[in-house]
């Protein structure tokens, strides 16, 4: 009886475990696509990471392209990593989480922002400044959302 009640247990909290949604959009699982989020700072463009440096933060794997970009992300993720967990800023303002292109991206304020793709990067860089406020209202409501 003991022991079915502790594999109850053990089993639920399982469930709740792997029922949690990640807040981290990691396709292929790998954050921004394995692109490397430091280079955009360091870069001023996208680059793909290398799984040589690679960590998992957040429960997603983030790749980059050399020890001193994954050196300087570990120092400081929530400096390098895409606001939003890397989910489309401009879906977010809309109130919905939605996919992200590696090449439509924007450094705005020191923080990174993508977007679905350069369609919407340019309805995104109307209204940047309005966009960022509604979005950033509305990620605590739906970051743990599927």
């Amino acid at each position: 009886m003991k022991k079915t009640i502790l594999m109850a247990g053990f089993l639920l909290s399982m469930l709740t475990i792997f029922a949690q949604k990640s807040e981290i959009f990691n396709p292929s699982n790998a954050a921004i696509h394995g692109y490397d989020p430091v280079a955009y700072f360091k870069e001023n463009k996208p680059v793909k990471g290398d799984d040589k440096f690679s960590l998992s933060w957040k429960g997603a794997p983030w790749y980059f392209s050399n020890q001193q970009n994954l050196d300087a992300f570990k120092a400081n993720p929530e400096k390098h990593a895409p606001q939003y967990g890397g989910y489309c800023a401009y879906g977010l303002a809309d109130g919905h989480k939605a996919p992200t292109s590696p090449q439509a991206w924007t450094i705005t304020g020191d923080k990174l922002y993508l977007n679905y793709d350069k369609d919407v990067q340019k309805l995104w860089n109307k209204k940047q400044k309005e966009y960022i406020e509604t979005a950033n209202a509305n990620w605590s409501k739906v970051k743990n959302e599927e």
